[in-house]
């Protein structure tokens, strides 16, 4: 039967928020003093856009068909991605049949594994694999979530991300997941500020709401082992990223150190089949938490979490929108989802990639309806009202 193959990939780059969510304004929760590896130096302490964190914008990848049909995606990595797309990916998408994503993803990964294997190049491979399945939803007129193996329940329920779990608790959500705001550098009074800030925020939501603590790659062995201690009476469901995500040897023995019934997660800003290999072998986590739009997009993210049941992990995957529900859908290693609380105040719920994508579904009292992703790919549209650039058209 034939199949419209595909005729052009481009890359364009966008400012303000959606899918690279640190490019905010002022007074945004996301931006206010949060424990990050910078934290060392007093002089990028109270704001994560003062060193950077913000500079290279979200990248957003078309894929065209002969036929006119458009499939696209958005993540992080700004110009230099769509660099990489546009002079380098692109030649092992255009010309193919897009049923092809097993062979155009391994040409994309083994072609550019001398100077990629993480960060920004699987960024661009993942932006690419995400555009290539929302084209074939579009083609098939079927939603992602079918073609991958159909959902395996009736509803997503989420935990909130932000910096007021009280107000989460309030609208519904499982759990709250709240931000670390001392590192290291900060000494023993920072460790008891964390330690209070955690017991303040476990007595505003009660003994029975999960209460979960994000150190974003802040800390060291000791301090994060003496956090979790410190913190163990005020019932951390888990403590997360706490270490850098290179340090798997660190996550192992924090995992064997944490207190009893407290949980280990990592995997944010891990990448490949190969890296989380190394988190599940090793006996790093409880939980593998990889992000869609930046582990190699969903071709690969199904090879993670098959073997991540394989270990008997769970995945949850790290934020993502439409593009990790879809695939949480289909798994039963993933019962639940992130939901990062975007709105600048953490006091209500938004599309999370406001304002790149048109109609962005968002839970109601934590929960979404499978049947609002039953739409062809992902779901959603491209905000073409934005300004975007296309810094490398060919």
């Amino acid at each position: 039967m034939a199949h419209p193959k595909v005729r052009e990939v481009r890359a364009f780059v966008l400012r303000g928020g959606g899918a690279d969510y640190h490019d905010q304004g002022g007074g945004h929760w996301i931006d206010d003093r949060i424990a990050t590896p910078m934290s060392r130096y007093p002089d990028y302490r109270d704001s994560r856009q003062s060193f950077g964190i913000n500079v290279l914008g979200t990248l957003v990848v078309e894929v065209e068909a002969e036929d006119g049909t458009i499939g696209f995606a958005v993540t992080t990595g700004g110009e230099p991605a769509a660099f990489i797309v546009e002079r380098h990916l692109a030649r092992f998408v255009e010309g193919r049949d897009p049923r092809e994503v097993e062979k155009i993803w391994d040409q994309m990964y083994f072609s550019t594994q001398y100077y990629g294997r993480k960060g920004l190049v699987v960024n661009a491979i993942s932006g690419v694999d995400l555009a290539i399945w929302d084209l074939l939803g579009r083609l098939r007129e079927e939603p992602v979530h079918a073609m991958i193996g159909g959902a395996v329940r009736n509803e997503l329920q989420f935990y909130a991300t932000g910096a007021r779990p009280d107000l989460a608790k309030e609208m519904g959500f499982i759990g709250g997941k709240m931000p670390l705001r001392h590192a290291p550098a900060e000494g023993n009074e920072g460790l008891r500020e964390a330690v209070d800030a955690i017991g303040e925020m476990r007595a505003r939501v009660g003994p029975d709401f999960w209460l979960m603590l994000d150190c974003w790659m802040a800390l060291d062995l000791d301090y994060a082992t003496r956090l979790a201690h410190a913190a163990h009476e005020h019932g951390l469901k888990w403590i997360e990223e706490a270490l850098s995500p290179d340090d798997y040897w660190g996550y192992a023995q924090l995992k064997r150190d944490v207190p009893k019934g407290m949980l280990v997660t990592t995997g944010e800003h891990e990448a490949t089949r190969w890296g989380f290999r190394m988190l599940l072998e090793m006996e790093c986590c409880d939980i593998i938490q990889p992000d869609v739009g930046w582990c190699g997009g969903l071709t690969e993210l199904l090879k993670i979490s098959a073997l991540a049941d394989a270990h008997g992990k769970l995945v949850i995957p790290h934020g993502s929108s439409v593009y990790s529900y879809h695939f949480v859908a289909t798994r039963h290693n993933s019962p639940f989802a992130e939901y990062l609380m975007m709105a600048p105040k953490a006091d209500e719920v938004v599309p999370m990639f406001s304002p790149q994508l048109i109609g962005e579904p968002v839970p109601k009292d934590g929960r979404l309806k499978i049947a609002e992703l039953d739409k062809p790919g992902f779901g959603v549209e491209l905000n073409r009202d934005l300004a975007m650039a296309r810094p490398y058209a060919r």
